[in-house]
């Protein structure tokens, strides 16, 4: 035994840095951030191959738009403009909401549904400039046109752009021409569908939908009922969906928007899912994954408890406990994080947000920690709403310090080193992928959920996160 002990005491420094440290590849990460690195010439239909029997194809926006930034730090500032806009729109819309306020309220008296150019106040959903980075391949109508929809967890009303247009900007395929389709039918102003919009107007008795966005973008014409297929012959019928006649914005060329937010008119909700799932794959990359109903949690995933907001229902709220950085817990109050009985607070899983934010305290003592387990990495100019940056030009990996999400069921998420330490250019620029906010509602944003398997069992009220199951 006495010589045992002292073999188990020399590996245990050994076994206590596995805890405290991981690696981050720089090497690999660099290479994906210059032209064409990703690229796989591939036709994207949905082929219905997932975990569910409805299951859609799930590409980033790199792959529907196949065009890519010569300067990737371009690339790099204009999705944290996108990014921006739509953080500024959920927050604004949740801080209203607890204050009674909706989006009907700021409607511009005697505007009318389609004066769009006077929209004032909030809008309904955070996709800014069309900043959804996921979109799903689905059919619309019968026969089905293929079409390329943005998949946002952030919105609750799906749409297409239909003709005739008044306006519409330019999408990637065809625009639905709902004349052409024999299971399309307008809603009428009295159907429990057309009572659940936020924003509505009756004409000859059928039903008007609006939905406007943080920059201005906008989308308005008839509520209507269609069917949705999926895969090569599954299809949903009945489904309310909106048809823009009048839209502006730059959704990236697809034509519409997949709602999966916990709203009514949300696509889980008309379905009746008991859960959805999705894996988001690298945003640099045409790699693809699936979007699933009704699969079930995967076995291995590290649950959470999910929490609803009563004044606003359309997003999916984690119960997050505390943050730990190098295997130490953060002095962060676990009160910090929580939803209170307002409406206000609390931390949201969205879809659609690439950075996530937490509250100014919370992210400074986060970084701190961060950066006193970094002081052997040369340091960088800060870039955009990142502070903490780091010059890797001359590493091909490094070392860094663990990151971890604490949940109030007592589970913990190790986040992989590339989803919080992220290249900012093509040279070996990487920054620390976290922002403040003064806003007292927290953001986990995609970037952090990157090759993870994100589930929300809505029937047992818990969202899952399974590293690697894309």
């Amino acid at each position: 035994m006495d010589k045992i002990l002292p073999l188990f005491l020399l590996f245990l420094p050994y076994l206590a840095l596995s805890t405290t440290t991981t690696v981050l590849d720089v090497s690999d990460a660099v290479s994906r951030t210059f032209p064409g690195a990703a690229m796989r010439q591939q036709q994207l239909y949905d082929q219905g191959v997932g975990v569910s029997p409805l299951s859609f194809r799930l590409h980033s926006r790199f792959a529907l738009r196949k065009t890519w930034n010569t300067d990737y730090r371009a690339l790099m500032f204009s999705r944290i403009s996108r990014d921006l806009n739509r953080v500024k729109a959920i927050q604004t819309r949740v801080d209203l909401a607890s204050f009674g306020i909706g989006k009907s309220d700021l409607t511009p008296l005697g505007g009318g549904i389609v004066d769009m150019k006077r929209m004032e106040g909030p809008l309904t959903s955070g996709t800014s400039q069309g900043s959804g980075e996921y979109f799903c391949r689905v059919g619309i109508g019968n026969p089905p046109t293929p079409s390329y929809l943005v998949v946002d967890t952030g919105s609750d009303v799906n749409w297409i752009q239909c003709s005739p247009c008044s306006e519409c900007y330019q999408q990637a395929d065809p625009i639905f021409d709902p004349s052409l389709s024999s299971s399309f039918s307008r809603l009428t102003c009295e159907t429990p569908q057309c009572q659940s919009l936020d924003v509505s107007e009756c004409r000859d008795d059928t039903c008007l939908y609006e939905v406007s966005y943080g920059d201005g973008s906008y989308t308005v014409g008839d509520f209507a009922t269609e069917s949705i297929t999926f895969g090569s012959n599954n299809k949903i019928d009945n489904v309310a969906i909106g048809c823009g006649h009048n839209n502006e914005g730059l959704f990236a060329g697809a034509a519409g928007l997949l709602a999966l937010g916990g709203g009514a008119l949300s696509f889980p909700s008309q379905i009746n899912a008991s859960s959805f799932s999705y894996c988001l794959v690298d945003r640099d990359s045409d790699a693809e994954s699936t979007l699933d109903f009704n699969a079930g949690m995967p076995a291995d995933a590290v649950t959470a408890p999910l929490v609803r907001n009563p004044k606003v229902n359309t997003y999916y709220y984690v119960d997050l406990s505390g943050i730990s950085v190098g295997g130490e817990m953060l002095p962060i109050s676990p009160e910090t994080f929580q939803l209170n009985d307002n409406g206000n607070g609390g931390i949201i899983v969205d879809s659609g947000t690439a950075i996530t934010r937490l509250p100014t305290q919370a992210y400074n003592t986060m970084r701190d920690a961060y950066k006193r387990g970094t002081g052997d990495l040369p340091s960088a100019n800060g870039v955009a709403l990142f502070d903490t940056c780091y010059d890797l030009s001359s590493r091909r990996s490094v070392d860094v310090p663990t990151v971890s999400f604490h949940f109030a069921n007592g589970n913990e998420l190790k986040l992989p080193a590339k989803n919080y330490m992220i290249p900012v250019d093509s040279t070996g620029t990487f920054c620390f992928a976290f922002a403040p906010t003064s806003s007292a509602l927290g953001i986990i944003g995609n970037v952090q959920q990157q090759g993870t398997r994100v589930s929300y069992d809505l029937a047992n009220s818990l969202v899952g996160f399974s590293p690697s199951k894309c």
